[in-house]
């Protein structure tokens, strides 16, 4: 609901201010902050012939503000041509970002309240380039070492305990389940195929090595039963098949039928994940680089391939990265 007050603009500007985020022109509204996504400009060195990230992140609110985060890192203490790790939770209200003077990972609340500083442990020296995701509702963390994953696990940190989980040897990280409770990694393995667990932080895991259509989705999705996997799978625009919708049971090993999607062939989808409800929603996008990207949030119906629009926004053609929320 829209408010057309002044002085209500005003007052969710300075909530976001003092947590290091600086409004931007668009304009305000009342109610909970909450970001659509975040990108990061790109800039072009003459001497090298290169483009690389420059300036500070910014989140798409998702009352149409956008909104400089001047606390987060841009690039990588050691790779200014490699973006700092930035992540948005599901439903927008949860970011983590690692902290421009000396990189240490920060999980901060969208619409308030004091910022939480993960240990040091969580980007230990010399780890160069990592990753970061939220659980959906952003009270988890998982960081990935990228390129390292024979020398540093994955962990899982508890944003408000600090308690980590750490993850075997070897596994990448995929996302978290719709409740937050598990977390899905892959595996490469001798046989050039790939496995997929699902790893309860309590305790337990369920391993199976899927078909290569579930793993060669654009994008996967554990459902809240810790088992049920969504798999986006990319549409054919020289055949003109729509994007589609699987799922992969990896307890069973069952794989649906599957169902078209009410989307362009060329539709990406970027992220997906499931609610707390059991309700499937994807992220998707059209705009290669150097064209403004046009990107729909869905609600989707993975049986039939039915698909609501939830939301729609644009991020700006002079991105280097962008990172929308669930991603």
């Amino acid at each position: 609901m829209r408010h057309p007050s002044a002085i209500a603009a005003l007052l969710a500007s300075a909530v976001i201010g003092g947590l290091g985020l600086t409004p931007g022109t668009a304009q305000a509204e009342a109610g909970t902050p909450a970001a659509r996504a975040a990108w990061i400009k790109s800039c072009h060195d003459k001497k090298d012939d290169i483009d690389h990230p420059c300036g500070q992140w910014k989140l798409i609110m998702r009352d149409g503000r956008q909104v400089v985060v001047r606390d987060a890192a841009g690039t990588e203490i050691d790779a200014k041509d490699e973006t700092a790790a930035f992540a948005i939770s599901a439903d927008g209200r949860v970011l983590a970002y690692q902290r421009a003077r000396d990189h240490r990972l920060v999980v901060q609340p969208v619409a308030g309240g004091p910022a939480k500083l993960l240990p040091k442990s969580a980007v230990p020296t010399g780890a160069g380039e990592i990753s970061v995701m939220l659980s959906p509702e952003g009270d988890k963390v998982m960081i990935d070492y990228g390129d390292e994953p024979l020398r540093r696990p994955v962990k899982v940190i508890t944003v408000a305990t600090g308690q980590t989980t750490t993850l075997p040897l070897g596994d990448s990280m995929l996302g978290f389940s719709g409740d937050g409770d598990e977390v899905l990694t892959s595996r490469a393995l001798s046989d050039n195929t790939t496995r997929l667990t699902a790893y309860r932080l309590g305790g337990g895991s369920i391993k199976r090595t899927p078909p290569q259509v579930v793993n060669g989705a654009e994008a996967l999705a554990l459902a809240p039963d810790g088992r049920t996997l969504a798999a986006f799978i990319a549409g054919n625009p020289d055949k003109k098949k729509p994007p589609r919708v699987r799922t992969y049971n990896l307890a069973s090993g069952e794989l649906s039928a599957g169902a078209d999607l009410p989307l362009e062939p060329d539709a990406v989808t970027v992220a997906a994940w499931w609610s707390p409800d059991g309700r499937l929603h994807a992220t998707v996008m059209r705009g290669d680089d150097g064209k403004t990207a046009v990107v729909r949030v869905l609600t989707v119906d993975p049986q039939s391939g039915d698909a609501t629009q939830t939301d729609r926004y644009t991020i700006s053609k002079t991105r280097y990265e962008h990172v929308e929320a669930g991603e």
